[in-house]
């Protein structure tokens, strides 16, 4: 969630090709007896699939044995994976690329969100029914200044009508008070907490202003890969089981899910897991998780045109596909 990547902000040549051949090398280092897998916010819905791959133990079925390290603000997944100090971590597309810009050599393997949750909160009862109506009245938006989708939403709609002030990372206060003040949110979380305390919220999805990048990306560093690729491509297709799972029947992993972020009320998670469903399947159950050079193309150019990025990369070179069976 950029929510999660905000608090954090901030594959080589041959690209695809030479992940292909890395993933046939039959001489790979010994993998760690357990994979390390940190998440970049606590347990939610958005982690579903991935608790399903350890509650069903799917994970000891493809030969891994994954800890999964619930996040929170300030967690620097990108950092952390660079280090290597984790084998595995969740982290925003454009987070991906900007850290590759750095040198920082990461590399997407699975991205859950084929469509971007991020979204600007607003009260139904202003009768938006635009992302551009936010941005055509006056009034007071939240929102973490400096980030792409920011700097985007600013290029292409304009600011000024209205009062710019830092997200409150999901703080309602001001939005209870304020029939004006619009925010940044996750669309399964923000939305139903403003229901709870009697705003009925209107929400438009970032995605809808053409900044569509994949988000809850599964990523590991080059160097990971290059070390363990069949590692890798057992964690893929575990992954992808577990979210097959989750988004068929949620309830018993949103229960687990409860007990380590008690936070979330068992309602919140089944309503949250609902709603994210449109935005993580695809059109074949076995092609969730899976991305295309186009979209990471167009999102290379957008980070390039808001000069986030001063140069080009191989969109080919920033996400891994196991080699065909």
């Amino acid at each position: 969630m950029k929510r999660r990547a905000v608090l954090s902000i901030l594959l080589a040549i041959g690209g695809l090709q030479a992940c292909s051949k890395l993933a046939q090398t039959p001489t790979s280092a010994p993998a760690a007896a357990q994979q390390t897998l940190q998440l970049n916010w606590k347990p939610e819905p958005e982690f579903g699939g991935f608790y399903a791959a350890q509650l069903d133990a799917v994970y000891k079925q493809h030969g891994l044995n994954v800890d999964i390290r619930p996040g929170g603000p300030g967690t620097p997944t990108p950092d952390m994976l660079g280090a290597g100090k984790v084998d595995f971590a969740i982290i925003g597309g454009d987070e991906i690329i900007r850290a590759r810009a750095h040198g920082n050599k990461l590399v997407a393997l699975f991205a859950v969100y084929q469509t971007d949750p991020h979204a600007i909160m607003t009260r139904a009862e202003r009768g938006f029914t635009s992302l551009a109506d936010v941005f055509a009245h006056e009034g007071t938006l939240a929102l973490e200044r400096g980030l792409p989708y920011a700097d985007f939403l600013e290029k292409k709609y304009g600011f000024s009508k209205l009062r710019i002030v830092p997200s409150p990372f999901g703080d309602l206060s001001v939005y209870r008070t304020d029939p004006t003040y619009s925010m940044q949110v996750f669309i399964t979380a923000e939305p139903f907490a403003a229901k709870k305390i009697g705003i009925e919220p209107k929400t438009f999805l970032i995605a809808d202003s053409g900044y569509n990048p994949y988000m809850t990306i599964l990523a590991t560093s080059e160097t990971y890969l290059q070390a363990h690729p069949d590692v890798v491509k057992q964690m893929i297709d575990a992954v992808r089981e577990g979210w097959r799972s989750y988004l068929a029947d949620p309830v018993k992993v949103n229960q687990y899910m409860g007990t380590l972020n008690p936070t979330m009320s068992q309602e919140t998670f089944a309503a949250a897991a609902e709603t994210q469903k449109p935005m993580v399947e695809t059109a074949s159950p076995d092609e969730l998780g899976s991305m295309k050079a186009e979209r990471w193309q167009t999102l290379i150019q957008q980070l390039l045109d808001l000069k986030v990025i001063d140069q080009p990369m191989d969109a080919k070179a920033i996400y891994y596909e196991p080699p065909a069976k």
